[in-house]
């Protein structure tokens, strides 16, 4: 039975997904063979993703790999963070506003995240996938990315040959040869970083306008599927007096929620009801309309990330510091959501792991039970 492994976006957040693995790590018995055969990643969880399966025949390794990334990273290894580059780019998102909004050169973003690409060379090699694949330790990787000229999101796959493309809504999955440029534009977060050109189009953040972020690993067989989420504690919340319109800084963290979050819990409800459906169907119906029941598990943070980036944001480079204050993603400005998805600084993310491992080990039990792990 095929069980897949998916990793949604969220920039820094991501880091909570690499404590949910390690604890994932600890639970399985020692030498169990991997559990993901099928791995899809989506903004920086496409880089988790990629780690993971590049280094699938040893999970507990991988998942240490991952966690030494995540430990050690700061903001400038991320993108460039001196006041001369930052300054230079929000005048050249300024000057576009005379060149019919077209960037003059390299693409539009606040940030050079060049540090980042150079981060993944040293990190992922991308040229142990196709071994993991023949060796079959997996089956397929998935990396998913929208594609601004087009508008449809993409699921760029690298796996076994027996699996086919797609084409649905909007949607696309198609085999290749994944590289780490794949990575660079499905983390590129619209406007924070820059697109990345992919044969004949520029691609961005996959988790824009992924409609349906479980398609993926259903059309490459999985039976199974394990979801990592960052969409954040999912208590009732306070409406308190508004005492200010919303700044910048807030409007654009609502939206990035909206693309992050709101897809993936759209998805997961329209499987649940499939699940009951196909579950009152008697058998030999199930069986003539080729259709069963997949098993679902959610890991979702039970902390808020604004309320965690608020403790951290201080640690951010000056220029950061300056520019997030312009547009309000700070306390008063109440946009600490945008801070919490580019707070790429070690005890931040730190804390994000911690928090992950401690969510998943409260579900060890459900997680045991799902992946047929004896206690």
């Amino acid at each position: 039975m095929r069980t897949a492994l998916i990793l949604s976006g969220g920039g820094a957040r991501a880091a909570y997904q690499v404590g949910v693995l390690k604890a994932l790590a600890e639970l399985l018995p020692e030498n169990t063979p991997n559990p993901f055969t099928i791995i899809c990643g989506t903004s920086a969880g496409a880089i988790n993703a990629a780690k993971l399966a590049t280094e699938i025949d040893d999970f507990p390794k991988a998942i240490s790999g991952l966690e030494d990334i995540w430990t050690n990273l700061t903001s400038e290894s991320v993108h460039r963070v001196d006041y001369f580059t930052v300054l230079k780019s929000i005048v050249k998102i300024l000057g576009s506003f005379f060149h019919s909004g077209i960037a003059q050169g390299k693409p539009l973003s606040l940030f050079d995240n060049r540090p980042l690409f150079y981060l993944l060379k040293r990190t992922i090699d991308m040229s142990r996938l196709n071994t993991m694949i023949t060796q079959e330790h997996l089956h397929a990787l998935c990396i998913n990315a929208l594609g601004y000229t087009s508008g449809q999101n993409i699921s760029f796959f690298q796996g076994h040959p027996s699996i086919e493309s797609w084409k649905k809504a909007r949607r696309l999955g198609l085999p290749t040869s994944l590289q780490h440029k794949h990575l660079m534009a499905s983390s590129a977060i619209p406007a924070v970083f820059p697109s990345i050109r992919i044969n004949r189009e520029y691609f961005g953040d996959g988790a824009v306008r992924q409609s349906a972020p479980l398609s993926a690993p259903l059309e490459m067989g999985a039976e199974k599927i394990l979801v990592i989420g960052v969409s954040g504690n999912e208590d009732e919340i306070e409406r308190l007096p508004t005492v200010h319109s919303p700044s910048i800084a807030q409007v654009f963290g609502h939206m990035l929620n909206s693309a992050f979050i709101d897809a993936m819990d759209e998805d997961l409800s329209i499987l649940e009801r499939f699940n009951k459906l196909a579950r009152n169907m008697a058998p030999e119906q199930r069986k003539a309309l080729n259709i069963a029941p997949v098993d679902v598990l959610i890991i979702k943070p039970t902390i808020k990330f604004d309320q965690l980036a608020q403790q951290y944001e201080h640690l951010l480079p000056q220029s950061m510091r300056f520019l997030l204050s312009i547009i309000g993603a700070n306390r008063k400005g109440s946009g600490t959501s945008l801070a919490s998805y580019i707070l790429f600084e070690k005890a931040y993310c730190q804390a994000l792991i911690e928090s992950g491992y401690q969510d998943a080990m409260r579900q060890a039990d459900e997680i045991r039970s799902f992946l047929d792990i004896e206690h």
